[in-house]
Parts: C-alpha cells; structure tokens; sequence
C-alpha cells in the first residue's frame, strides 16, 4: 500500500495504475476508522482494479462551534487497518496539500443540504459537496463509495454527480451496526459507558418508527412527535431533528407513502450521532421476489408472510442505488 499526500504524487500514481486498464474505486473518508469503513473497502475491493481511500478531516465541513479540533484521529491505527483491507492507496494530505489557499469556490446543493441535519449545522453540507467534488477531480474515480448512515450526504453527492454530469457511479453501502443496533461511527469513542448504553434509544426509535408505520400511522407530524417523546424518556438524549421526509427529495410530506425516510439527529451527552431509515412498502410475489425481500425489518407484530404486502423497512429507494454518472437520481 503506498502512502500518499500531495495531489501530483496521487495523480502521477493513479497514471501508471489506469495505463495497466481497470477501474479506478474511491472511499472518501475522515479517518478514524472502524467495520463500517472497512465495508467500503472491501466492496471497492471487490469491484476495481485500484482502490483508493482518502483520510482528510475536512475543515470546511466544521461549523466554529463544532469538534474539528478534537474529532479522533490515528493515522497509524487507520494505515494498518486499510493495509489489512488490500488497499492499493491511501491519499491522506494535510490541509496545506487540499487548500493551499483560501477555497474561493463552494459546491452547494442547497435544497437538500439545508434540510434535516443541515438546518442546525449551517453550510455542513457546502463543505462536504465540496471536497468531495475535489478528490472525484483529483482522483477521478470510476465508483466512489459511502455509507448510508450518512443518507442526506449520498442523496446530496448523487445529485452533485447528476448535475455535473460527473462521470462517477456513486455506490451506498449499507449501515454497519453493533449488535445492539447502534449505527458503527468515529465519533462513538466520544461516548462514556453510561452514554453507551443511552445511545440505544436512536436505533430503537427507528424500530419505533417502523411498528407505527406498520400498525396504519400515516400522518408524518404525528410520527415525528411519537418519536420525539420516545427519545425524550432516555434522560441523557436530546433529539435535535427528528424528522420524516421524502426518501428521494428530502422535501416534507403530508402522507406516509412509498418510500419514506426517518431521519434522526441526536445528541447524547456533547456527542451527536446520526441514524436513519427508509421504510417502503414492497410486494413480494413468488419465489423470485423472496430473495430480493429477505432481509427487510418486519414490525415487531407483523405475521405476514414475504408474499403479503406490508410496510418494512428497506434500504435507500431502488433509484437512489449505484447511481451512474449523470443518470443518477
């Protein structure tokens, strides 16, 4: 694995690997790694020829008030982890090598990055479209990679690339999760054994969520203050946005249709952790639809059986997947 951090150095390597043929495969990261990360890598791995993970933490993605200077950091731990991976290369450049001035030029998608999490985190999600439409430029990548615990981030870099007719397949890959069902994350090593066991409550209103929806809830304000009330009996637990949203659009919704996604911003303590859940209804018909329903999260009373048609819940929506190039959304 070779250890890169200047641009002309990756590019000039990326060079020699592309005149060898493949695909190039990219997983933008900030590092600090854990078994979510270590997804993307392997399913990169699987699908390209070269492999390539960035570590930057992207101080434009950090508001004044924010845990830029004390967000986890291990270069060494996270090279022997990815070197582990089969990782071909790992760019991870200071700030000097990404911003070697002022960044004068921003990449916004507004109507979606000012939603949900980017309502209390103003301009979040101008910084992370932008350096993400950076290292698809420096690296040009043929499938880059992202997890979808960070669902707003992917649909906001799936429309970047639809926009920009960027020549990029963005890949989702789903939620790594402790057995427990919380959402794997960097910032879980902020947490102390009491607000451990207290983050539970996010992944256990998202399984709140779905039950609601299962039993014949429709109305998307009643949901939301269900589940503001479910996360406000855990004591050590503010829910910052609770919300349900359009899965494609992100837009508010006046009826629970197919697909929906609960979206959730939680502080536990100072830490904030992010979950969320797409609940679509599907029919399931026939032996050749079981394989494609195996696995959907049945409410807790559901009897049906993978032929009935019942509310579950579902990854992100079938046209939000492995968007390619400029025909993605």
């Amino acid at each position: 694995m070779r250890v890169l951090s200047s641009i002309e150095t990756l590019r000039a390597a990326l060079a020699a690997a592309k005149a060898k043929g493949g695909t190039v495969g990219l997983v933008p990261t900030m590092g600090y790694l854990h078994a979510g990360h270590m997804e993307l890598v392997s399913r990169a791995r699987a699908e390209n020829e070269t492999v390539v993970a960035s570590i930057f933490v992207n101080p434009l993605q950090f508001g004044p008030a924010e845990d830029l200077s004390r967000y986890p950091r291990d270069l060494e731990r996270d090279k022997a982890m990815l070197e582990t991976a089969g990782l071909d290369i790992l760019f991870a450049p200071g700030v000097e090598d990404m911003y070697p001035q002022p960044m004068k030029t921003v990449v916004d998608v507004p109507e979606l990055g000012c939603e949900l999490e980017g309502a209390v985190r103003p301009g979040h999600f101008a910084g992370v479209a932008t350096v993400v439409n950076k290292l698809f430029n420096i690296v040009q990548p043929r499938n880059a990679y992202f997890g979808e615990k960070d669902y707003q981030q992917v649909v906001i870099i799936k429309r970047m690339v639809d926009d920009l007719a960027l020549p990029v397949r963005v890949v989702s890959v789903p939620t790594v999760r402790d057995p427990d069902g919380l959402a794997l994350s960097s910032r879980n090593v902020y947490l102390s054994e009491d607000e451990r066991r207290a983050a539970v409550v996010v992944p256990r209103a998202l399984d709140e969520a779905v039950r609601l929806v299962a039993q014949g809830l429709t109305d998307p304000q009643v949901l939301e203050e269900k589940l503001v009330g479910f996360i406000d009996r855990e004591p050590l637990a503010k829910p910052d946005v609770v919300a349900v949203r359009d899965a494609s659009t992100l837009q508010t919704i006046a009826k629970i249709e197919d697909p929906v996604v609960v979206a959730l911003f939680v502080r536990i303590g100072t830490t904030k952790l992010l979950d969320n859940r797409v609940i679509a209804k599907k029919r399931c018909l026939g032996q050749e639809k079981r394989d494609e329903c195996r696995g959907l999260v049945k409410a807790p009373d559901a009897q049906s059986d993978p032929g009935d048609e019942g509310w579950s819940a579902d990854r992100l929506p079938d046209r939000l997947h492995d968007a390619d190039g400029a025909a993605a959304g």
